[in-house]
């Protein structure tokens, strides 16, 4: 199964997504968080913040605009009726909160071919309004061969 690497260091131009509070609470009953700090405002504005929180893996929800062109751009080359999602890894910064605006690009890590299947990995940073960078994502899938 080849591989084409041409696009391995290409970044995608960054997408903006705006954090809502009731986005952080449908996000935070659908994935089991209890945490007061995803559903009630007053509990986050003691904790010390301007708003709700959004829990960590809401980034699954603003780096998703970012990352779609990025798997469907032909020059990757991703096979999707042969992929599976093969990880993710996160580094994280400031917490993100409703009313922040998350800007994220993406860019090409790696493409190899091993055992005849591709690997595709991509980078995602995201960074909110005060530059500062709230997450770092590595995201790998595995398309295996026809």
């Amino acid at each position: 199964m080849p591989v084409s690497t041409r696009a391995v260091g290409r970044t995608f131009p960054a997408a903006t997504y705006a954090v809502g509070r009731e986005k952080i609470r449908e996000y935070a009953l659908a994935v089991g968080e209890t945490d007061p700090l995803h559903h009630d405002l007053e509990a986050a504005r003691r904790a010390g913040y301007a708003d709700l929180v959004a829990p960590p893996m809401f980034v699954a929800v603003y780096a998703a605009p970012a990352l779609g062109p990025a798997l469907f751009d032909p020059e990757v080359g991703i096979d999707f009726a042969h992929m599976v999602h093969a990880g993710q890894e996160f580094r994280w910064g400031p917490l993100v909160v409703a009313g922040d605006e998350i800007a994220t690009t993406v860019t090409v890590h790696e493409i190899t071919e091993r055992d005849g299947r591709g690997f595709y990995t991509f980078v995602s940073t995201s960074t909110n309004q005060r530059d500062e960078i709230v997450c770092v994502g590595t995201w790998t899938n595995v398309v295996r061969e026809a």
